[in-house]
């Protein structure tokens, strides 16, 4: 009797097949391309020796031998899900502790206070930050070192994505220009104004940069720096204008600017939340996630930036 050897991944791909009827919805859940799914379906197939899908330009269907292996194999794919998720909340349960992933600026900036609040309803709760760069983020994440990650993500492959918050577009300025202390700013009103850019690999200054051109409007190029405590402080000192995301509110607090935030069009940028493909986020995870975003709501909605 020979042993057949398939892995657990090219079980959830076959699934996921069979689920969607579609080999592109499939690959999107697990962030993969579709030709990367279909090698893993034609690997399982060879292995097992018989094909599992008909597939036509139109649709997919499972063969009689697709549907006899998906009844067999999904209590056994979910009585491993259930297991591993019991032992994982088993260790969670004695070390009770979660990892974020996030940029600098914002593991500086947003979380610190987030989780200081938090810690008042979770004390048992501990949450490692790791801040770095998003490519470094979310091969953490993919390799199970991390939790999950926040930030302005790409598909890429190995980790599932979902949107977490959007943010708007700002401009800030020094406090002292009171001709601009408003809560919004038409585009059109930066005509003629110096900005104060971060580097083209940012990006929401990809972004930025997309919708100046859009605009039509006549700028000055300014100073360009590697980072937004940076560009906040050539503002304050009068150096210039910048246009800035509205998660820069809390750093803006402290310093002598005023930010209102851009209309016609209002621009937003989107952050999102990246996790493992093949497991499920930890409660604690999930549950921390759930009250930042809460948190920044609060923050962002008492300032009239949503």
């Amino acid at each position: 009797m020979s042993i057949m050897e398939f892995t657990s991944r090219q079980l959830r791909a076959f699934h996921l097949v069979a689920e969607h009827q579609s080999f592109a919805r499939a690959a999107e859940r697990l962030f993969l391309t579709p030709s990367g799914l279909s090698v893993l379906i034609r690997e399982l197939e060879r292995q097992l020796g018989f094909r599992l899908f008909n597939r036509t330009t139109r649709q997919v269907a499972l063969t009689r031998y697709g549907s006899d292996l998906l009844a067999v194999s999904r209590p056994a794919l979910n009585a491993l899900d259930t297991g591993m998720s019991r032992i994982e909340q088993a260790v969670k349960g004695r070390t009770r502790r979660i990892s974020v992933g996030t940029t600098p600026w914002i593991a500086a900036h947003v979380l610190p206070l987030a989780i200081q609040q938090f810690r008042q309803q979770r004390p048992d709760l501990s949450i490692r930050l790791f801040d770095g760069n998003l490519g470094i983020i979310a091969r953490r994440v993919a390799a199970g070192k991390l939790d999950l990650g926040l930030g302005v993500f790409g598909r890429m492959a190995g980790v599932r994505g979902v949107p977490f918050f959007r943010f708007s577009l700002m401009i800030i300025r020094p406090a002292n220009n009171a001709d601009f202390n408003r809560v919004s700013t038409k585009w059109s009103a930066l005509n003629g104004e110096t900005l104060i850019a971060l580097t083209p690999n940012y990006p929401h200054q990809q972004l930025i940069d997309s919708q100046l051109a859009k605009s039509g409007i006549s700028w000055k190029r300014g100073q360009t720096v590697n980072s937004l405590d940076t560009q906040i402080g050539l503002v304050e000192a009068g150096e210039g204008m910048a246009i800035i995301p509205s998660f820069g509110l809390q750093a803006c607090r402290s310093r002598k600017v005023t930010m209102s935030e851009l209309i016609e069009p209002l621009v937003t940028l989107e952050f999102y939340e990246i996790s493992h493909a093949g497991k499920r986020l930890p409660e604690e995870a999930a549950e921390f996630s759930a009250f930042l975003k809460k948190y920044i709501a609060t923050w962002a909605g008492e300032a009239g930036i949503l």
